[in-house]
């Protein structure tokens, strides 16, 4: 199987280079011609034309920067390709674009799947990201073992526009834990309590205890039953987890710090959990 990838930027440059000594072959492009210098010294093949990769490639991995790009690519390329390609868009772009060029590739015998990935430019570097494939599960299969050369973590997760449904729902636990990361900054900021000191401490627990992932093994996010053994595990976590935010809320009103998060955290965790409020009968 012969590989191409299109945009090498911060994420795809790294990806591509796990990728430059792959049997089949690499043939890479970016509008940057000297982008592609560090991959083609590893193995690659440059090419000036997106389109050569379009149709000489088996497997074409696509990073560029948006969804106009990304159609622009994927649409000039549908007549060059074989039937059979696999063209595999990791650029976060919104589920209906995945569908949409799914469907348009379909009279071409093209599988475009969306394969959006998590990890960031560290992650690229390392060969370590995870990625959250939406397409068909022939297509899936085949994208594999090129995506294990960068990924540590490759879940198929169901058909075009899964992917990028996945990644959204996981970038927004990112970012909201940003938002909350902040009030509990300038909460430890108003105590005089060193920044650097804190973040050591939650990237140091975070990196044993799982962080927020450690109770999103759950099949549902409905009502945990008695019976599950999820249960008493979540009625503990409820349980600190009320506690410590009420705390914290006290000391932010006396320390005179908003944390409207912490509030609506302490509203919402108990529902969020799957199980009652300690207030609750149990």
């Amino acid at each position: 199987m012969r590989l191409g990838f299109i945009g090498l930027g911060q994420m795809g440059a790294p990806m591509a280079t796990h990728l430059a000594d792959w049997p089949g072959g690499l043939l890479v492009h970016d509008i940057r011609a000297e982008a592609c210098a560090p991959v083609v010294e590893k193995g690659a093949r440059a090419v000036p034309d997106p389109l050569e990769i379009m149709a000489e490639a088996d497997l074409i991995e696509v990073m560029v920067l948006d969804d106009e790009q990304v159609r622009q690519v994927v649409r000039a390329g549908l007549p060059a390709a074989r039937a059979g390609t696999v063209v595999a868009v990791h650029s976060t772009i919104a589920p209906s674009t995945a569908e949409e060029l799914a469907a348009e590739a379909e009279p071409y015998g093209v599988h475009v799947v969306d394969a959006p990935v998590s990890g960031g430019f560290m992650g690229a570097h390392q060969g370590r990201l995870a990625v959250f494939v939406g397409g068909s599960e022939e297509a899936a299969e085949r994208c594999e073992e090129p995506f294990g050369r960068w990924a540590e973590l490759v879940l198929h997760v169901g058909p075009a526009g899964a992917g990028t449904r996945a990644k959204l729902a996981r970038n927004l636990l990112h970012f909201a834990s940003f938002a909350a990361a902040a009030e509990a900054q300038r909460l430890a900021e108003s105590c005089g309590i060193s920044l650097k000191a804190l973040a050591r401490a939650v990237k140091h627990s975070d990196a044993i205890t799982g962080g927020p992932g450690a109770i999103m093994l759950r099949k549902t996010t409905g009502p945990v039953t008695p019976d599950d053994p999820w249960y008493d595990i979540l009625l503990h976590v409820r349980t600190l987890g009320e506690k410590d935010l009420t705390l914290a809320l006290e000391l932010a009103q006396a320390r005179g710090v908003e944390t409207p998060l912490a509030a609506l955290a302490l509203e919402r965790l108990a529902d969020g959990l799957g199980v009652p409020h300690e207030r609750s009968h149990e």
